[in-house]
């Protein structure tokens, strides 16, 4: 029989896990013709996290425990697990229960039917209507901006082939963008729209640092623009500037008794030119700390200890 790999990242879940083994153990006996593993791999949690992990891994063979020796983050940890899968096919998903694991149903007959990649995709949220708004509006910005014809609204989780994956280790991201990578590759994807809810337990482990941190990362892998328009821009202030200058000069020149400059244009001018070589000194930057990141080729996570393999 084929086998599916399910894989989610934790950190500090342990107030999910109880619905979540159940929801997913729900689901996968309705298919009962293909062997299941569930690989959970744990962020250094301290919440009781782990030895919830240890004593359900105890009386559950299919459930597979990695343990990371620190916490290495919500990008770096999921592409490590997904990466240690043996199934035939990988569906990745939070453990949060904001990715419904009755959607694992739907991807599957695509799956059946051919299609290598199946993605869950974000129509609706019953979170705040203006954070979801300001989502909607990040993937449209990055989407139309990119080089590939990326998924909006698309967080990861999904279904990817085993011919997929192994495209992915191919790549060897030390700081990968999943939903970036699979769009680069290319492959035709079924989408599956879902409403996400609302967490029901715990706290979100996403903060500001790591939303601007997977905003720039979209930027950086899957456009240039924001380069370009650095260059664009600054050539043209540059002839508004001289624009400018030539049009006072030449009014100073015919009314020279009576026209009087002062120091406010000068002040506001020099600010207005400061800001905008800081905002693209920022973008600069962010590019190249991408690079830096590429370069250096730090191991994805470290781990500590596995359970079950």
């Amino acid at each position: 029989m084929k086998t599916i790999s399910i894989v989610t990242g934790c950190y500090n879940e342990a107030d999910n896990f109880d619905e979540f083994f159940r929801r997913v153990w729900a689901v996968t006996a309705r298919f009962p013709n293909y062997n299941w593993e569930l690989l959970v791999i744990d962020n250094c949690s301290t919440d009781g996290t782990q030895e919830l992990l240890r004593r359900v891994a105890e009386g559950e063979s299919r459930l597979k425990v990695i343990f990371n020796i620190r916490n290495f983050g919500h990008i770096r940890s999921p592409s490590h697990g997904i990466l240690q899968t043996r199934g035939d096919v990988v569906i990745f998903m939070a453990s949060d229960l904001q990715d419904p694991p009755e959607l694992i149903e739907q991807f599957i007959p695509h799956w059946e039917a051919g299609i290598k990649v199946v993605a869950a995709i974000k129509e609706q949220s019953e979170e705040s209507p203006l954070f979801f708004m300001v989502r909607k509006a990040y993937y449209r910005t990055v989407a139309r901006l990119s080089d590939v014809d990326l998924l909006t609204n698309f967080t990861g989780f999904g279904l990817y082939d085993r011919e997929v994956v192994e495209h992915l280790r191919a790549a060897d991201d030390p700081y990968p963008y999943l939903r970036g990578q699979i769009s680069e590759l290319g492959y035709p994807v079924a989408r599956i729209p879902f409403v996400q809810p609302l967490r029901k337990r715990g706290f979100t482990k996403n903060n500001f640092y790591t939303l601007f941190d997977i905003a720039m990362l979209g930027f950086t892998n899957h456009t240039k623009v924001p380069l370009r328009l650095a260059s664009m821009m600054g050539f043209s202030m540059a002839l508004f500037c001289f624009g400018v200058g030539l049009v006072y000069f030449v009014y100073k020149l015919v009314n020279w008794g009576s026209f009087s400059l002062g120091t406010a244009p000068v002040v506001v001018g020099l600010f207005f030119i400061g800001s905008v070589q800081l905002f693209f000194i920022g973008v600069l930057g962010e590019y190249i700390g991408a690079i830096h990141t590429k370069v250096t080729k730090r191991p994805l996570v470290v781990e500590r200890e596995r359970l079950n393999f």
